[in-house]
């Protein structure tokens, strides 16, 4: 047996060197015949060796390639190394130019039988390719496993799956696991290939849904929206675990696709929570600002739907250093305003509805505002951007906003008498309860001259109140029918009754008119007992006032107030 001598160094993308037979290595491979004939001119050195750079698979396919030449042109090829055995023969040009019965003829051939492979087989050859992408997919490899497996999709499902691609559909939400389908065909005959090919890298699954003609703002097929939000779910949790690799960027393109075929199918496909569901997913992919844009209108735009834990969104990104993403539902906020703004005007009814949705809005974030005051790195001006983010009207009571306001000063103490001052601002005091105005006024969070003009407002508020409730009581009884105890029902029938009344004297007459003055005296003994209730009131908020002027700085004091009562 001849003795092989190993007259060649290989150096494999900076990382192993081989030490080779330069006559083994220029009997398969046209390429490397080349580099060294051109090595050979330029060094008289008989060692030499030379640096191959880029070379699919690296070490490992380099080795596969080095045991087919010294193994007489075989090789056991396999669906597990037939992958990368093609793209290194393609590589090194391993044709039958070289030798009758190359490697790349070999790979081929075995290719050849991609159709009748199984469907784990097929993602397995393709999930071996994403080490060497570039080169699997500049032969052509990447596109022929995709169609074969597109053609497995369409063969196990229930349903013609190609046709399903190209028309809209309509299903149900995702809400905070896996989504959920409608539909006679339903979930059986789309989503059983929906775990399996979450092995895939994300170049992969860029180039399956481009064979689909549904990558980026060419989507608009909701199965593969589905698809997407699923995958990208499942790469999110499976970061950190062993063997995964995730870097967000290569995951940007399919997560801008993801949003963009949830916001075309819109309110009909999505629920709130679902929208949320899909924020929270895409958001660490790196959206693109267009994309996220228009995630955030939609969910403005259905905002009355949601609850406190869907605006509970973790505050994760650049700039945000507190617990909940503030900025996220202010943004929110705004576009909810501003939409049912533009809707509203010169529309009566709609006027009404929208009424009841921004009211359910301003108890949601009152509810919000109670959660996020005690994060320690909440600035003032975020929690004031929060509440004061919708109009007055929408609450009918501040009772609310002022315990998120205690509970935000509680978990601060160290914020200045200014700074409490202006925090207070967002509290409308004519809109608090009695019980919240007195709480208010010995609360020693809160400034003393905050507190006396909240006692003053609140003093206003009842007393106007209290006039327009006996205004209308006194309305009432004027229209109330002395003869049968029933209310009238126009001005006419007064009159009638007043000349009823003149012309008859007799006892029944008389009667009528004993009834009608004990109603007279009930209603003036019924007012009486509201001026006392009232003088009550009055005595006891101006002697919480007179206290809180005694505790109050001196520079602080107001003027001497007025006689209230």
């Amino acid at each position: 047996m001849s003795e092989i001598i190993c007259d060649l160094q290989i150096h494999i993308n900076g990382q192993q060197t081989f030490f080779l037979s330069q006559k083994i290595l220029s009997k398969y491979s046209t390429k490397l015949r080349k580099i060294i004939k051109q090595e050979k001119r330029t060094t008289q050195i008989r060692n030499w060796g030379i640096e191959i750079n880029d070379f699919p698979g690296g070490g490992d396919g380099f080795e596969l390639v080095t045991r087919f030449c010294y193994n007489n042109g075989n090789i056991p090829i396999t669906v597990s190394n037939v992958s990368l055995l093609h793209c290194c023969a393609v590589f090194l040009e391993m044709t039958e130019k070289k030798s009758r019965i190359n490697l790349l003829h070999q790979t081929q051939v075995f290719l050849e039988g991609i159709y009748y492979w199984s469907w784990n087989e097929l993602l397995t050859s393709l999930n071996n390719c994403e080490p060497f992408f570039d080169h699997a997919h500049s032969c052509g490899l990447i596109q022929n496993l995709i169609c074969s497996l597109l053609a497995k999709i369409a063969q196990k499902s229930d349903v013609n799956y190609l046709s399903v691609i190209s028309s809209s559909s309509s299903c149900s939400s995702p809400e905070t696991t896996t989504p959920s389908y409608n539909g006679s065909s339903s979930r059986k005959a789309w989503a059983w290939w929906f775990q399996d090919m979450t092995i895939l890298g994300p170049n992969i699954i860029e180039q399956f849904l481009k064979a689909l003609g549904s990558y980026g703002s060419d989507n608009s097929n909701l199965v593969l929206t589905r698809f997407l939000l699923h995958y990208l779910k499942t790469a999110l949790h499976s970061n950190g675990r062993s063997g995964m690799r995730y870097v967000p960027a290569e995951y940007s393109g399919l997560a801008d696709t993801a949003v963009h075929g949830v916001v075309l199918m819109g309110k009909s496909a999505f629920s709130c929570r679902g929208l949320f569901w899909v924020l929270r997913i895409t958001s660490g992919f790196g959206l693109s600002k267009e994309r996220r844009g228009g995630l955030e209108r939609l969910i403005g735009g259905m905002l009355d739907q949601a609850t406190l834990d869907d605006l509970l969104v973790t505050g994760v990104g650049k700039g945000l250093g507190h617990v909940y993403d503030v900025n996220l539902v202010v943004r929110l906020m705004r576009l909810f305003v501003d939409e049912h703004n533009n809707k509203d005007k010169g529309v009566i009814l709609v006027c009404i509805d929208h009424q009841k949705k921004i009211k359910r809005v301003g108890e949601l974030i009152d509810k919000y505002l109670g959660e996020i005051g005690p994060d320690p790195n909440l600035k003032i001006s975020k929690f004031l951007g929060v509440a004061e983010s919708l109009p007055d009207c929408a609450r009918d009571s501040f009772d609310q906003v002022y315990r998120a306001v205690d509970i935000y000063l509680q978990s601060h103490p160290c914020v200045s008498l200014e700074e409490r001052s202006r925090l207070c601002r967002c509290i409308n005091y004519e809109k608090l309860s009695l019980e919240a105005c007195k709480d208010l006024a010995k609360n020693p969070a809160i400034p003393p001259r905050i507190a006396v003009q909240a006692l003053l407002a609140s003093q206003h508020s009842n007393i106007k109140k209290a006039k327009a409730g006996a205004g209308a009581e006194a309305a009432d009884d004027d229209d109330y029918d002395i003869n049968d105890g029933s209310r009238s029902n126009s001005s006419n029938n007064n009159k009638d009754y007043q000349l009823v009344l003149y012309k008859n004297n007799d006892k029944y007459s008389s009667k009528r008119s004993s009834s009608g003055e004990e109603a007279v005296s009930v209603n003036l003994e019924r007012m009486q007992w509201r001026v006392v209730e009232l003088e009550k009131v009055c005595k006891e908020m101006r002697g919480q006032m007179l206290r809180m002027v005694k505790l109050a700085p001196q520079h602080n004091r107001p003027r001497p107030l007025p006689r209230l009562c």
